[in-house]
């Protein structure tokens, strides 16, 4: 095993990825490079965040598809925020349009499963990147992301052994019933072809469609009260001829309260 350096010429580091065996198997990797000390681990975007204003890492070594807030997610909040990035490395299997997205904006990348030698440059781009630059990336990366993948117009639902394309904006709310995609809108409900609510939110509208909690998905537009629960949560009163009521989660009852200045 390589014997670390001076902890005041390392570089700092996070792992974020929601497999475990994946974080083990990078941090493995990363044990053999002196100059780099893993100082964290999260499974998630929102553990990822903390993680990071904590720790102020150097470098985010982070997976692109996680559940509920996935790695380009994370960096979108990183940039909101303002301020200095660490050198943001994302992790990813192979998916030819986020590559490409990648490689136009000059964003630092991995393809899983990681190879030794490809890591070793992306930590030497790490050493020599200032945190303006790096900025500078992640705004043309997010940019480029959000011009390019306009959402569909459409859905497709099964109902009744029929198949129904219904507005995207006619979608009241999403749910995991039975091991499927559950979806009531306007005039009709159905099952999603997506297999998970993370694969329809990625579909739609990031402005109008909110993960409540992580078994909904939500049209912002469509909701048509707030209900004040206990011990300082919230449900949402939908606007479905039911009146359906969702829950929203801790977590994000942050949200809540900024879209509508609770």
């Amino acid at each position: 095993m390589t014997e670390k350096i001076a902890a005041a010429d390392a570089l700092t580091a996070i792992l974020v990825d929601d497999e475990k065996l994946a974080r083990q198997e990078l941090s493995f990797l990363l044990d053999s490079f002196a100059e780099i000390e893993v100082v964290g681990q999260a499974s998630n975007g929102p553990e990822a965040l903390q993680q990071i204003d904590a720790l102020d890492p150097d470098i985010v070594f982070m997976d692109v598809q996680m559940p509920g807030l996935n790695g380009l997610e994370v960096a979108r909040e990183l940039v909101r925020r303002g301020g200095a990035l660490p050198h943001i490395i994302f992790a990813t299997a192979y998916d030819q349009y986020a590559v490409q997205a990648f490689e136009v904006n000059a964003a630092d990348y991995l393809l899983k499963p990681i190879e030794k030698q490809r890591l070793q440059k992306s930590i030497e781009r790490a050493r020599i990147q200032t945190p303006a630059e790096e900025v500078g990336r992640m705004k043309r990366l997010l940019s480029h992301l959000r011009d390019q993948a306009a959402p569909p117009s459409k859905v497709l639902l099964k109902s009744n052994s029929r198949m129904l394309l219904v507005d995207a904006a006619d979608i009241i709310y999403a749910t995991v019933k039975d091991g499927a995609i559950r979806v009531v809108a306007a005039q009709t409900g159905g099952e999603s072809n997506y297999r998970t609510l993370d694969d329809l939110q990625s579909n739609l509208s990031e402005r109008s469609f909110w993960r409540t909690h992580r078994s909904y998905l939500v049209n912002i537009d469509r909701i048509k009260e707030v209900i004040p629960w206990f011990k300082s949560t919230y449900q949402l009163r939908m606007s479905d001829p039911h009146q359906t009521e969702i829950p929203v989660s801790r977590g994000q009852t942050k949200r809540l309260k900024e879209l509508f200045r609770l």
